[in-house]
């Protein structure tokens, strides 16, 4: 589905990714995925959260990639 976003989109989410991406090891973990969801929508519940972890974790290594946080982030971060 990332094909669908111009290259400037795609670096506008890569500098989101790299902003909560604070270990700087090219992957966001559960922690930073809170603080992010923290920003973007303070009111998320805690459950909200894991879960919707697990989901973006598409191939389930606990941690969300690049790929797995565009495609979130093009789709549905809004909803959270």
């Amino acid at each position: 589905m990332n094909a669908q976003l111009s290259k400037a989109e795609i670096d506008e989410a890569r500098s989101n990714f790299n902003f909560f991406d604070r270990d700087g090891n090219g992957q966001i973990d559960l922690p930073e995925f809170i603080e992010l969801l923290t920003v973007i929508s303070p009111k998320t519940k805690a459950s909200h959260v894991e879960e919707g972890f697990r989901l973006i974790d598409s191939n389930d290594d606990g941690f969300i990639d690049f790929d797995e946080f565009l495609d979130w982030w093009q789709d549905c971060w809004w909803e959270y």
